[in-house]
């Protein structure tokens, strides 16, 4: 049915009064209720209060419960759900405009749309869907490694002494956010309710490296090789595990390589055992001692390559397989030997073990001067010998000598020198780092309990001069027969010999250190070095 505009006005001026006096109590009334002849999306929610509407929107969904896509990206899928992709209508007000038709406007509007209504007529608010578009890129970014392709780098292997590249791939990836709104729009626009096929949006992600790039990898940059054959089975291991772990690495050019991510972590799953390594000044047992071996090989013959370093540390105490400032120390996240390809063409870090050495060879693109070399030259600024340190103690035997340390360790303050010659002749020195090493002293306890009092004050006389020989010489005499008071007179110098002997622990520093990965996270100061 149709109605004149003017008759409408002329209608709507003669029911004003009627209309308003009776405002109150039938708006109270139809405002709980959808009116008559309303329906969403052809289904018929007359008289429905909010709630039931909403019920009759949740009965649509459900029927898309059970509906498949699959989502594709390139030659990749994944299969989801409705429910995964968070399907629901792209209006939330869809209920509150159909409970509200012929309620708000201005007076003709409202007036009209009963009519029509009263008529009548109907009207259908369509039901649009969607996705949600954060539960979308919630799902993709979950299920990124069953849809994304890892490009597959050009790279090169070392087999019988000679290169061989190895071929490179695309990689596919999807961009979330693009393909989260793709398939929202896609489920608004042209889904029509069946299971679909939903095309991603992806970017091509090319490999890197080049075959003629990979082919001028063929010269010696640089090389070091060090002795590890006196080391323990379990160390030996270590020291085989991580140049396993780093051998075959290629760095394209502008590329950093951190040392303890290629090693890390330190466990038996990752091939180490336990061996003795630095911790807080003493030398302990922990997964993947002796590493630290490793990382000062690769060091030297970084160095020699004329690679940049990034980030190298000293270790605390000195190590014995490299001469002081040529070592790399590991410790955790705490030190770190970083280094970065400063060429223009890929290097190519070969490792290996052999014969109780370990060896490491940067091959790359020679473009040096055949006329110009590179020496290291380690200096030692200052050196610290250790110290034996004794303390009383009331808990042991008069004469019994105890050492509490460890190894004792010669502190060092270090500098290396890079010198540059042409044609045999030196043109530069430059300092190239600085390293400090600390002290660790031989620590001893010795016994002071007696009940003569005579031998107690004899040891702590001795015990307060610090001095190695006297103390050795007043445990010898007092030692046993001293609570009797007999030892002065019965120890003759032969008995004296052997009771020194047999009493006193090494006071002599030991200079032989096996080396090891340095745990501890106190950091030695090297704010003076010129990396």
């Amino acid at each position: 049915m149709k109605f004149n505009r003017g008759f409408l006005v002329a209608a709507a001026a003669v029911t004003a009064s009627v209309l308003f006096f009776g405002h109150h109590s039938i708006m109270a009334k139809d405002a709980d209720v959808i009116p008559n002849g309303i329906t969403i999306d052809g289904h018929d929610v007359s008289g429905m209060t909010e709630a039931q509407a909403e019920a009759v929107l949740d009965d649509i969904l459900s029927q898309y419960t059970g509906t498949t896509f699959t989502l594709k990206a390139e030659d990749r899928t994944v299969e989801v759900t409705s429910t995964d992709l968070g399907i629901r209508p792209k209006s939330d007000d869809v209920v509150a405009k159909a409970l509200s038709y012929g309620k708000e406007g201005n007076l003709i509007e409202r007036f009209v749309a009963k009519s029509e209504l009263a008529g009548g007529q109907t009207k259908d608010f369509d039901l649009t869907l969607t996705a949600d578009v954060g539960q979308v890129s919630e799902l993709l970014e979950n299920r990124s490694e069953e849809l994304d392709t890892k490009a597959k780098n050009y790279g090169l292997k070392r087999e019988n002494g000679q290169f061989v590249i190895t071929e490179g791939q695309n990689g596919v990836e999807v961009k979330i956010d693009e393909s989260a709104l793709a398939i929202a729009d896609y489920i608004s626009d042209t889904w029509t309710g069946g299971d679909a096929t939903i095309d991603l949006v992806t970017e091509v992600e090319e490999p890197r490296g080049k075959k003629e790039d990979l082919e001028q990898v063929k010269d010696v940059l640089g090389t070091y090789n060090t002795d590890f054959s006196t080391s323990s089975a379990a160390r030996a291991n270590n020291v085989s595990n991580g140049t396993r772990l780093i051998n075959g690495s290629v760095l394209y050019p502008g590329d950093e390589f951190s040392v303890a991510a290629h090693l890390n972590p330190m466990t038996a799953e990752n091939g180490y055992q336990p061996a003795p390594s630095y911790e807080n000044g003493a030398t302990v047992e922990t997964y993947g001692g002796g590493i630290c071996q490793v990382s000062s090989t690769l060091y030297n013959a970084v160095m020699r390559a004329e690679l940049e370093i990034v980030t190298r540390s000293a270790h605390s105490m000195i190590v014995s397989y490299v001469e002081p400032s040529m070592d790399a120390a590991i410790a955790g996240d705490a030190k770190d030997f970083v280094f970065k390809n400063n060429k223009e063409f890929p290097v190519y870090i070969d490792g290996y073990t052999s014969g109780g050495r370990i060896y490491f060879t940067v091959y790359g693109k020679e473009t040096r001067d055949p006329n110009r070399t590179v020496e290291f030259e380690s200096e030692v600024i200052e050196q610290i010998d250790p110290i034996s340190t004794y303390s009383a103690s009331e808990e042991l035997p008069v004469g019994t000598i105890t050492r509490t340390s460890g190894s004792a360790h010669t502190g060092y303050t270090a500098r290396l020198w890079k010198i540059v010659k042409e044609n045999g002749k030196e043109v530069s020195r430059d300092i190239y780092n600085n390293s400090k090493y600390r002290v660790t002293n031989n620590t001893y306890v010795v016994g002071v309990a007696s009940d003569n009092p005579k031998a107690v004050a004899a040891m702590n006389e001795a015990i307060a001069t610090q001095d190695t020989e006297t103390i050795n010489a007043a445990a010898a005499k007092w030692a046993d027969g001293a609570q009797t008071g007999e030892a002065e007179d019965k120890t003759d110098k032969k008995t004296e010999d052997k009771k020194k002997k047999d009493t006193v622990s090494e006071d002599t520093p030991s200079e032989s250190v096996e080396t090891d990965v340095e745990d501890d996270t106190e950091e030695v100061d090297t704010s003076d070095e010129e990396e």
